[in-house]
Formats: structure tokens, C-alpha cells, sequence
């Protein structure tokens, strides 16, 4: 018991306060995180939609990210991390308030596009931030404290969700807004005096050496990206099509199915640190990325071979190992190959990737069920999660020996 005290001791020693900080934020605004969990369910069950309608309209949530991270990203390098940060907090949490009220497909779609983009807003400025304010030994570390307050958030926002939904969905939305403001409010209170969110001023010489190195002229990069892409294509069904397997096949209540997904949030907030700490300085970024997607496949295909209750819960492990070990040192790499002056760029070309998978998880995967049942898309996504395994490993390689050769270089 001792040295598992001394392991956390030392996997949380040395960040900075700011780190803390922001970790906090996120904590506090994913305590809230109730609609998305169960937005398929609430489409479907409470308002009515078809599977295929229910699709679009989730489709059109990850558009709305896809524009929010690439928007989020550019005003991170023109106004700073602060700023974007505080104004996606608050008025993505208002506009929560304002889609509990749309019913109308045109309107909702169009509710649901304006709120994600809002939301997404967030990503590549508090990436940015994280990076900022981390010592640079403890990039990943500080990556991973704040995953893991999100993901201890997550593990109360679906439990409390899932209670809250049996009620009213309402409340799903009315407490996914309090939150949001919530932690915009102390996110201005807090960091408002912090130094280092104001945009920085670049010389001649400096913008010309962005210019060069802008994330979409970065071919490996851009391959890494679309690699990523295909991870959160698969790692998506998590929030699109296994609450519907679950609902579906095992006749789960929404209460269970909260419970299952804060599993999840639960799992990586307690492993994460101590993995990312163990592991970090011992093993290529591109063997853990790698063993992660080969996790993330074997994850769906368990649930094609047993049938039971208890099997959810194993394959959500597995699911919650392959985001440890791939989605922290993703984002490491990420700041890696960029600099502070493309940094907001980089990380939201990084957050695009995500957004884009937003699109493409419920179009897909919804697509699949529909035409063929479950069992075929989880034997789909476990083959996709091989290959993109192989594609990462030899990507991540040329990344990380680019960057190997420019730091021997240097030392010259």
C-alpha cells in the first residue's frame, strides 16, 4: 500500500499550479457532461426520430465540432488561449438552455451545429494552455491530469445523467449549462491574472517560420491526423452506438447505462497517471499508441463472442486501456511538432480530427446497425483498429525520428 502511495505520490509530483488549475475547470465542466452521453437515446426514445434521422442529426453535432476546433484553433493564435476559452465556456452553456426547447428537426439540427461549435471552441485553446503553463518535462503528465479530471468528471456527469434521465431529460440539459458556465466563471476568476494568455507578438523572421512549418503543409502530420481520425471513428461508439446496443440488446434502463459509461470515466481517472507515469520515459510513443488501437478492436470484438452482462463491463475496460495508453501521448506528440507560435493551429488541426470523427461515428456506425446489426460493425471496427494500428506505428516512428534528428542537429 505504501509504494502504491509513493507511485501516485510521484506520478502527480512536480506540476505547476496553473496546471492544477485548469485541470479543475475541466473537472467542474465535465461533472455536467450529460447530454452527449445520451443525446442518441434522447432522439430517439423521447422525441421520436428514426435511427437514420437520429444519425444525421448527430452528424451534424460533429460538423459543428469539426468547425468550432478549426475555428478555435485560428483565434488561439490571433486573441490567446484565455479568451476563446472563457467565451466557449459560458455561452456553450447557455445555448444548452436554448436547444431543450427546439423539437423541429430543422431547428434542432441547425441548435445542435451552433452548440458544438461553440463547445469545440474549447479544445485547441485548452490544449494550447495545458501546454503553456507545463513545465516542458511534464508535458504528458499535465495532458493526463487533465484527462484526468475530465474523465473523473465523466464518471459523475452519465451516473448523475442517467438518474436524471429516468426523471425528466430535461435536467440533462439544464445541468449540462449550470456546469458549463460554472466552470467558465471560475476559469475567469482564476486565470484572468495569470500572465501569458495575452496573444503573443511575433518578429518578421518569427511569422515567416510559421508560415513554413503550418500544420497543413506538414505531410506526416497530416497523415498522423487522419490515422487519429480513424482511432476516434471507432473509440465514438462509446457515446453513438453502444448506448443503443445497450438498450437494444440487453434492455438496459438509462440508469445502468450511466453507470456503464462513468465506468469508463472512473477506470481512466484512477489509471491514467500512474500508467502515463510508468510508461512515458520507457516506451515509444508510437508501441503504446499502437498496443492502445489493437485494445481499443479486441474492446468490440469481445462483444460479438460472449454474450452477457458482466462482458459489457470487461470490453469497457478494454476500451478505457486503449484510451490510456493512445489519447495522451497523441496530443504529446502534437505539441511536439509544434512550436508557440503555431501551437493553436497544430493542436486544432489535432482536435479537427476528432470533430471530424464526431461526423463520421454516427453516420457510420448507425449506416452499419441499420443495414447489417451490431455484431457486423463490431467485427468491422475491431478489423479498422488493426490496420490504423499498423498506420500509426509507422507514422509515429517518422515523427518521432524527425524529431530526434532536428534535436542531435541542434546540439551541434
Amino acid at each position: 500500500m505504501k509504494k502504491l502511495f509513493l507511485l501516485y505520490r510521484n506520478a502527480f509530483g512536480g506540476l505547476s499550479k496553473p496546471a492544477w488549475m485548469m485541470s479543475l475547470v475541466m473537472l467542474i465542466n465535465r461533472s455536467g457532461a450529460m447530454v452527449t452521453p445520451f443525446l442518441s437515446l434522447y432522439l430517439t426514445d423521447m422525441l421520436g426520430y428514426s435511427l437514420k434521422d437520429a444519425g444525421i442529426i448527430l452528424s451534424i453535432y460533429g460538423l459543428g465540432s469539426v468547425c468550432g476546433s478549426f475555428l478555435g484553433g485560428w483565434l488561439t493564435d490571433k486573441l490567446g488561449h484565455f479568451w476563446v476559452q472563457f467565451v466557449s465556456l459560458v455561452l456553450g452553456g447557455s445555448l444548452y438552455f436554448m436547444l431543450l426547447n427546439l423539437r423541429q428537426f430543422e431547428y434542432l439540427a441547425a441548435g445542435v451545429f451552433i452548440l458544438s461549435l461553440v463547445n469545440d471552441m474549447l479544445r485547441p485553446a485548452n490544449s494550447a494552455s495545458i501546454a503553456y503553463y507545463a513545465k516542458p518535462e511534464n508535458v504528458t503528465r499535465a495532458f493526463s491530469l487533465n484527462r484526468m479530471a475530465i474523465n473523473l468528471g465523466f464518471s459523475v456527469g452519465p451516473a448523475l445523467g442517467g438518474l436524471l434521465a429516468a426523471i425528466s431529460y430535461k435536467w440533462l440539459f439544464i445541468a449540462d449549462g449550470l456546469t458549463c458556465v460554472a466552470a467558465g466563471l471560475f476559469f475567469f476568476l482564476y486565470f484572468r491574472n495569470q500572465r501569458g494568455f495575452a496573444p503573443k507578438t511575433a518578429r518578421a523572421a518569427s511569422i515567416k517560420t510559421v508560415a513554413a512549418s503550418s500544420p497543413y503543409k506538414d505531410v506526416y502530420f497530416l497523415m498522423f491526423v487522419g490515422l487519429c481520425s480513424c482511432f476516434a471513428i471507432i473509440f465514438f461508439q462509446l457515446f453513438v452506438t453502444l448506448p443503443l446496443y445497450y438498450r437494444q440488446e440487453y434492455a438496459l434502463p438509462e440508469s445502468n447505462i450511466g453507470l456503464l459509461m462513468a465506468f469508463n470515466g472512473l477506470i481512466v481517472f484512477s489509471m491514467e497517471m500512474m500508467i502515463v507515469y510508468l510508461l512515458g520515459d520507457k516506451a515509444n510513443k508510437s508501441v503504446l499508441i499502437s498496443i492502445g488501437l489493437l485494445v481499443l478492436g479486441a474492446s468490440f470484438i469481445l462483444l460479438n463472442l460472449f454474450e452477457h452482462v458482466s462482458i459489457l463491463y470487461v470490453a469497457m475496460l478494454l476500451l478505457s486501456i486503449s484510451e490510456i495508453l493512445a489519447m495522451p501521448f497523441m496530443a504529446t506528440l502534437t505539441v511536439e511538432r509544434s512550436n508557440e507560435f503555431n501551437r493553436g493551429s497544430y493542436m486544432g488541426l489535432y482536435t479537427i480530427a476528432f470533430s471530424a470523427a464526431h461526423v463520421l461515428a454516427p453516420l457510420l456506425g448507425t449506416s452499419i446497425i441499420a443495414a447489417y446489426g451490431f455484431p457486423v460493425l463490431w467485427w468491422i471496427t475491431g478489423i479498422v483498429s488493426f490496420l490504423t494500428a499498423v498506420g500509426l506505428y509507422w507514422v509515429v516512428t517518422k515523427i518521432e525520428q524527425q524529431r530526434h534528428d532536428k534535436l542531435a542537429l541542434a546540439k551541434v
